[in-house]
């Protein structure tokens, strides 16, 4: 066997075998997966920003590295809107609250 035919051999099996390797792959990704890997990515961070780098890594105020985990239910939470409705404990677009600026006599 002459050194063209070994090595002809060699790449047919190496071709072969990546060919396989590749198609032990478990399928093609659906739409629902490519979907629901975006939503993460958006969630995270985990998209490129115009500059290179990824949007966690600009904005990294905006992207808590924690999970939120809700400590209120969502009844508490009612309540105290209710409160600070009727206290006039709510922010104004001015900065101050609303009780602050409209002072009752």
């Amino acid at each position: 066997m002459t050194r063209t035919q070994v090595s002809a051999i060699a790449i047919a099996l190496g071709t072969l075998l990546a060919g396989q390797a590749m198609a032990a792959d478990n399928g093609p990704t659906t739409r629902a997966q490519v979907k629901a890997e975006l939503a993460e990515a958006v969630r995270t961070g985990n998209i490129l920003h115009h500059s290179g780098q990824r949007m966690n890594e600009v904005y990294s105020a905006a992207y808590s590295s924690e999970q939120n985990v809700a400590s209120k239910s969502r009844e508490q939470v009612k309540q105290e809107l209710a409160d600070a409705v009727r206290t006039g404990d709510i922010a104004h677009y001015s900065g101050q609250h609303m009780n602050e600026i409209y002072v009752q006599g």
